[in-house]
């Protein structure tokens, strides 16, 4: 869906451009420092059973072919 002048973008389309903004402003170690942050933080605010539930559907997903 393209901006026109009196049309808002969707809430997808203008995360999109954000990512693609930001994936072209900042290298590997950007994504890195902040998958680590991420990962402290959510280690942090969660128990083992979020992992269990992650690690399961993650198994399942695999097992059954799926990519996502």
């Amino acid at each position: 869906m393209a901006e026109k002048d009196n049309e808002k973008m969707s809430r997808e389309e203008a995360g999109r451009k954000g990512g693609e903004a930001t994936s072209e402003s900042h290298d590997k170690d950007f994504y890195e420092r902040n998958g680590k942050k991420v990962g402290e933080a959510t280690s942090e605010s969660h128990d083992k059973d979020l992992y269990e539930k992650i690690g399961k559907k993650g198994g399942e997903a695999t097992s059954d072919g799926d990519n996502n």
